[in-house]
């Protein structure tokens, strides 16, 4: 049996997330034999959006295709961005005529290709196209001899996150929750074959944070009612994702483990 590895990192969260995607991401590679590794970078900008800059970091780091979320356009040079790149992506269920793609096949050093499909949620977000039609039409139209799709699923609720993993089940190899930034342990192999979690978790800083954000910003709002500059909380990331391992020649995931590694040292902002 062939098989390839795709490491998936989770909400990736200002300066801190990406330097523990940049220090810690090449032992994983070489420690678990990974093959392809994507991430979810509209947090990578200060917290809020993705610019050419800040996707470099990443690519730079061992990265090779980028999603995101209701988030991507916070920046306004994602517009370009995502025109001119098709290795970062935006969900494949905004309207037509939205700038960038939804999906990108790219080959691994073995040569078996993968596809990375981002879609997002509509429960309590923007109320975009259906992702389960738009996820129909995409796969109706890839190549049939390409087996391996992993899909990220940027959603706030687990219900439709849960619900597009079960319609889903047994036509792509992985179907992986992101947007709520707090890893889920319900990660499975569901009956048709696919790898399911609800949320792989976010990679940033997580000690006396909100999601990312400092404490005290979020405790004012949650308190007060009030608005609050949110500013991206000071200490040690983390880098949290899933790594699915896929049988190439039926598309079937074989396993999926949550990883959670820790930096080890405080980033600043």
């Amino acid at each position: 049996m062939n098989t390839v590895r795709v490491l998936f990192i989770g909400d990736v969260v200002g300066k801190p997330g990406r330097v523990a995607v940049r220090d810690l991401l090449n032992g994983l590679v070489d420690k678990r034999n990974i093959d392809l590794v994507a991430a979810n970078a509209e947090n990578t900008a200060g917290g809020f959006g993705i610019t050419a800059e800040t996707a470099e970091e990443l690519f730079s780091a061992g990265v090779h295709v980028l999603t995101t979320g209701n988030h991507v356009w916070d920046k306004k040079e994602a517009l370009e961005l995502l025109d001119r790149s098709e290795s970062v992506l935006r969900p494949a269920n905004y309207p037509p005529g939205a700038p960038g793609a939804g999906h990108t096949t790219v080959e691994t050093p073995g040569g078996v290709p993968v596809t990375v499909l981002n879609l997002s949620g509509r429960v309590f977000m923007d109320n975009l196209d259906c992702p389960f039609r738009k996820a129909d039409e995409i796969l109706s139209v890839l190549d049939p001899g390409n087996r391996c799709v992993v899909v990220d699923v940027h959603a706030e609720a687990t219900s439709e996150k849960r619900a597009l993993g079960l319609y889903l089940d047994g036509r792509v190899s992985a179907v992986l929750g992101t947007h709520t930034h707090i890893q889920t342990a319900d990660e499975r192999i569901m009956t048709g074959g696919t790898a399911y979690i609800s949320d792989v978790g976010m990679t940033g800083n997580e000690d006396g944070s909100v999601i990312g954000i400092e404490f005290k910003a979020a405790r004012y709002r949650f308190l007060k009612q009030m608005p609050a500059r949110f500013d991206l909380a000071k200490g040690a990331p983390v880098l949290c994702g899933a790594l699915i391992e896929i049988d190439t020649g039926t598309g079937k995931a074989i396993s999926i483990q949550r990883i959670s590694v820790p930096l080890g040292r405080n980033v600043s902002p």
